[in-house]
């Protein structure tokens, strides 16, 4: 769906993107993630063909961008930054004219009420369609830049922080809404500063650090087992005697085990007569593989 080759975008003598190969398949659910000035904004201005690159190759859908972007933006649904729209008219109004403005058939205009009302149905904004957009909280503008991005039913959607202004309601309902429009079979890429959300979200995810991609894997290949085992344990002191040097970490009752067999490290423990209040294998949270890739301090990526 979305393939990039050696990917540069410099401003002068500063670079924000450098030699990015991105890959995002059919049906992925694609987040890409990284600190502040990361070069996301830039790398998802360079797919939809508002900024061109320095050097480099864009494949969407399959055709080269920007020469092909003609025919290729009808079939994605966009939202990048703060969304824009008329103050003075209503919701409605705005999508209605972002369509009209828009490529399309006559069964597209016939059918263009229908897809307002959907789209406003999508995004939480039924009952407020006919308030005029001045009178829209941020979250209610986000949500309306979504319905924008949904209105002509794409195959692509690409986002670039649409949690912005959500209240964590707001922010389930979004997570909710991609997941169903990619069990649909929409592709769904979105960059994020919220690891939180793109953890329960994305299937795959990328990373940048310095306009380059430094990580790109399935997050199920990235979260599986480290070969430890995260124990609770009263009985601690004895726990590690008995394991004998396998005690990779301790913080009170819990220890980090070089263990690979979780039901076979808790019969030995409790054949021997200690205690086990907690035990399971050792995964990364997305947290910590982002801060490994990037160094990234806590107060740049959340």
């Amino acid at each position: 769906m979305i393939i990039t080759r050696a990917l540069v975008k410099r401003y002068g003598p500063v670079t924000a993107v450098r030699s990015v190969d991105l890959d995002v398949r059919e049906g992925d659910r694609y987040g890409l993630l990284g600190p502040n000035g990361s070069g996301k904004t830039t790398l998802v201005r360079m797919l939809l063909g508002l900024v061109y690159a320095t050097s480099g190759e864009i494949e969407v859908l399959g055709r080269r961008i920007p020469r092909h972007a003609r025919e290729v933006l009808p079939q994605i649904g966009a939202l990048i930054e703060e969304p824009a729209a008329y103050p003075h008219l209503s919701g409605r109004a705005n999508l209605a004219l972002l369509d009209a403005a828009g490529p399309g058939d006559r069964t597209a205009r016939r059918t263009r009420r229908q897809r307002v009302d959907e789209a406003l149905e999508q995004v939480g904004l039924a009952g407020v369609g006919r308030r005029p957009v001045k009178a829209y909280s941020l979250g209610m503008r986000q949500r309306l830049g979504l319905a924008a991005a949904l209105i002509r039913r794409p195959r692509l959607l690409i986002l670039d922080e649409p949690g912005n202004g959500l209240d964590p309601r707001g922010i389930r309902d979004l997570r909710e809404l991609l997941a169903g429009l990619n069990d649909a079979g929409v592709t769904v890429f979105l960059s994020s500063h919220l690891l939180a959300e793109v953890e329960q979200l994305c299937t795959r995810v990328g990373v940048l650090d310095e306009g380059r991609l430094v990580l790109q894997d399935d997050l199920a290949v990235l979260r599986a087992p480290t070969g430890r085992v995260v124990l609770d344990t009263p009985d601690a002191d004895q726990v590690a005697a008995l394991l004998d040097g396998q005690v990779e970490r301790r913080d009170g009752q819990q220890l980090l085990v070089r263990y690979s067999d979780v039901a076979a490290l808790n019969a030995r423990l409790v054949g021997a007569g200690l205690r086990v209040s907690s035990i399971g294998p050792q995964q990364r949270t997305l947290e910590e593989i982002v801060l490994a890739v990037t160094g990234a301090g806590s107060d740049q990526i959340s």
